[in-house]
């Protein structure tokens, strides 16, 4: 069972490379026929899988922000923002940057941030020129850079993980460590654009117009503004608070749901549900338990901590990123446990990994970036982010362990 999950999944991947299908319809399948004819379970339990809260909020924030995009209110922030800059616009990737990581820092949920941040950011990517690759990226690493504050919801995590098994926790190390870590990932994904950019002679600089806003759009800001409030502050879900913000402008100014459902990204929204459900699947038949077994058995406990990075981040790059917190810094503790291995390093190392796969386009923060894209650079940049997600999946945890416990250790 172990060998045939991992291969259907593998072979998953190799099939929308190859068949103009959806991965995600390709998943539904696949976890119908593993779950059903293989496992016997009954249909029921193979779709309870079914990442509600992940359709919830990419069903609600793209809608509100279709409707703030159609009738000039994104615009509108797009030009206030830009405009505390004058004529640096180029510092623009800089600002969406530090925007999303001073959100996280403060207590917010990641993908509220990158929910606020992203639609403006990828609007300063059509009106100046920028790859919406690259800021929907800045954005997600911002976000991630404040993750692990010691107010923040990761940081949190990690805490009561660590002190509740004994151990003292060191909430700046941990804070600095993924702060410094995902300004360097950002730094690497700006050069390289930016680099690009130059060879082609692209120019951010120049002046901003700040356009006109009609009674629509300040109901709509106003919404805006709601979501901001309800999300960060009092911690509602951000797609069930989109979809209040929703009606309520339905009630003060219907005219704004005009074309508005037309901009919810299905195709996304059945992408990432199939391959969730696939992956959750896995767990329920006990595939990661008998990877994490194995991985307990490795006699090296620096080998061992590379091996749990890379299971936060592979199963991160499908799965909730806060879920897994709870989990994997659990597996850890029989290897700290020899005392051969400084505790906070293994820690950061194992927190960064689960979390720096969250660009992959089956995560929230990563599904935001796609469903946020102008719609006519969708496909483009869905693509590209699953090349983006499947390098820092290959690479990322183990440049976090190379900086936390290898390089260190040597």
């Amino acid at each position: 069972m172990l060998i045939l999950s991992i291969a259907i999944l593998v072979a998953i991947f190799v099939a929308a490379v190859w068949l103009p299908v959806n991965m995600g319809l390709i998943g539904f399948a696949a976890a119908l026929a593993l779950g059903v004819f293989v496992a016997g379970l009954p249909v029921k339990e193979v779709l309870a899988g079914f990442p509600a809260d992940l359709f919830l909020t990419l069903l609600g924030i793209t809608y509100l922000f279709g409707i703030a995009s159609r009738n000039g209110a994104i615009d509108w922030l797009v030009a206030r923002a830009a405009g505390l800059l004058g004529g640096h616009t180029a510092l623009l990737p800089l600002l969406v940057f530090l925007v999303a990581g001073v959100l996280t820092a403060l207590g917010a949920v990641g993908p509220a941030a990158v929910a606020i941040v992203a639609p403006i950011a990828m609007r300063f990517s059509r009106s100046h020129g920028f790859s919406p690759l690259m800021m929907g990226l800045l954005v997600v690493h911002g976000a991630q850079a404040g993750s692990f504050s010691p107010i923040s919801i990761y940081g949190g995590i990690a805490a009561k993980v660590l002190t509740g098994s004994g151990i003292e926790p060191d909430p700046q190390y941990l804070f600095i460590a993924s702060a410094a870590f995902n300004a360097a990932m950002a730094l690497m994904v700006w050069l390289f654009y930016a680099r690009r950019e130059a060879v082609a002679g692209t120019n951010h600089e120049g002046h901003v117009d700040v356009p006109a806003l009609d009674r629509d759009g300040a109901w709509t800001l106003v919404g805006l503004l709601a979501l901001a409030i309800g999300a960060l502050l009092f911690k509602v879900e951000i797609g069930f608070m989109a979809l209040m913000v929703i009606l309520a402008l339905a009630m003060v100014a219907p005219s704004t749901q005009q074309g508005a459902l037309k901009q919810v990204d299905w195709s996304t929204i059945l992408l990432i549900s199939g391959i969730v459900i696939y992956v959750t699947l896995l767990d329920r038949l006990g595939t990661l338990d008998a990877i994490s077994v194995m991985i307990g058995q490795v006699g090296s406990a620096s080998l061992a901590v590379l091996l749990l990075c890379y299971l936060a981040g592979v199963v991160s790059a499908f799965a909730s990123s806060t879920a897994l917190l709870g989990v994997i810094i659990p597996l850890s503790l029989p290897i700290l446990a020899g005392g051969h291995i400084a505790v906070m390093p293994v820690v950061a190392a194992i927190c960064i990994a689960n979390t720096i796969v969250d660009t992959s386009p089956f995560s929230t923060n990563g599904a935001l970036i796609v469903g946020n894209a102008p719609e006519e650079d969708r496909p483009a940049v869905l693509r590209k982010l699953l090349v983006y997600a499947a390098i820092v999946v290959g690479v990322g945890p183990l440049l976090a362990w190379a900086a936390f416990v290898g390089l260190p250790g040597l």
